[in-house]
């Protein structure tokens, strides 16, 4: 099964602030894990959640497509399974900006289940990391 995952985010910042939060690994790590991440494609890098029972708490990718401050792609691998993470930033006419996720490659609806929950939290924490802008 290769199953999809896509979603919209709204921000009230600007592209630049929001491109920001993406690509830079400190701004990363304050919404997602802590990280080596660099937006230079062709770069790996690795995320590092906490362990859990059931995962190692490891996430790692390469950069595929860096287009500032308008897209960027790569892999997003745990386990046995290795997706591709695309976010496309759209300046609104007020300023804001759309953030849209793709992620594709995911085998199991239990895994697309599982990709929502994670990004909507995300993407709260996001929210949370653009307001102290």
């Amino acid at each position: 099964m290769n199953l999809s995952l896509t979603m919209d985010f709204q921000y009230n910042k600007s592209i630049d602030k929001v491109w920001h939060a993406l690509t830079d690994s400190n701004m990363l790590e304050k919404w997602i894990w802590k990280n080596d991440f660099k937006p230079v494609v062709g770069y790996k890098f690795t995320f590092r959640a906490e362990p859990s029972e059931w995962w190692d708490g490891i996430v790692k990718g390469e950069v595929l497509e860096v287009d500032e401050p308008n897209k960027i792609s790569y892999t997003w691998g745990t386990g046995h399974e290795e997706h591709v993470v695309t976010w496309t930033l759209t300046e609104t006419p007020d300023g804001n900006t759309n953030l849209h996720l793709d992620q594709t490659g995911i085998h199991t609806e239990d895994g697309l289940k599982g990709a929502q929950y994670g990004w909507t939290n995300m993407s709260e924490e996001l929210t949370k990391v653009l307001e102290e802008q």
